[in-house]
């Protein structure tokens, strides 16, 4: 790896860990129902206090028919009892792969915060309503342009895109007052439907803390995992 012509030396990277102490993560801490929820949801509120960088950040991966991974990051716009949930382009990449395996896995980095949840589960789409309701709290201009791009397909240049999104905005108007920007049939929600949930930890000497919780016919199970 190299930064400005010098050589990085990746393998000699290292973070050290704070030692833990009272504030160590313990299976007792998940609780609620669903038993993950409550945890996730203040891991998450303490990742805005601590003002990381877009907390509702997460990397998504999916599968394609072909059995090829494939990771992007995006964000969560939505989390309750039912799961995570965010919003994407159906003839996206993501899109074709749920389209073939519904399942997919979401990690949330809060690497400043020594924290991490993993997600994992089957997908489902998310009502329509529910999209349409989300649709219309986005700001104009990210409305505009999820009308103009065709993600992830081939476009011949960057000049191509601004044309199409200026031809999105003479005909919808660029303003709130030029009336509403009308839902893509193709574009909406996708929510994660968690069958478990990892919490880790970072600690010293790479004896971080992992908790999982799993779903079961019976209800959740809780372990604490080796590092």
């Amino acid at each position: 790896m190299r930064v400005t012509g010098e050589a990085v030396n990746v393998s000699a990277m290292r973070v050290g860990y704070r030692p833990g102490g009272d504030d160590d993560l313990e299976p007792d801490w998940l609780s609620g129902d669903p038993i993950w929820l409550d945890l996730f949801e203040r891991w998450l509120a303490e990742a805005v206090e601590a003002a990381v960088p877009e907390p509702n950040a997460m990397v998504v991966a999916t599968v394609g028919a072909d059995g090829a991974p494939a990771t992007r990051t995006v964000l969560c716009k939505a989390v309750d009892e039912r799961g995570i949930v965010f919003y994407t382009n159906f003839g996206s990449g993501k899109g074709h792969h749920l389209a073939e395996r519904p399942v997919a896995s979401a990690t949330f980095p809060w690497i400043a915060m020594e924290r991490q949840v993993h997600v994992r589960g089957p997908v489902v789409r998310v009502a329509r309503d529910e999209t349409q309701a989300y649709w219309d709290s986005r700001p104009r201009g990210s409305r505009l342009g999820a009308v103009a791009s065709d993600q992830s397909r081939p476009i011949d240049s960057r000049d191509a895109l601004r044309r199409r999104a200026e031809e999105v905005e003479q005909r919808f108007g660029a303003s709130d007052d030029d009336g509403p920007v009308p839902l893509p049939d193709g574009w909406g929600g996708f929510r994660i439907e968690p069958a478990s949930v990892e919490f880790w930890q970072g600690r010293a000497n790479r004896l971080h803390n992992r908790v999982l919780a799993t779903r079961t016919d019976d209800g959740w199970t809780v372990a604490r995992l080796q590092p």
